[in-house]
């Protein structure tokens, strides 16, 4: 399992819960390099939203 693979995982599983989900989401940003942080954004807009992902991360489109 890479780890993009696995930061995806995560999310699915705390997306009940916006703090996670941006707690989750922001740790995903300083360990991932910026090219699947990029798809991890694309991901997230696909599954979640862009409303859920502004309003759990409000700095999400300023990657």
């Amino acid at each position: 399992m890479t780890m993009l693979e696995y930061f995806k995982m995560i999310l699915q599983k705390v997306s009940f819960d916006l703090t996670l989900f941006a707690k989750e989401f922001l740790k995903a940003a300083g360990k991932l390099p910026e090219e699947e942080m990029s798809e991890l954004r694309i991901w997230c807009l696909q599954v979640f939203g862009l409303h859920y992902c502004r309003e759990a991360v409000p700095e999400f489109d300023r990657g």
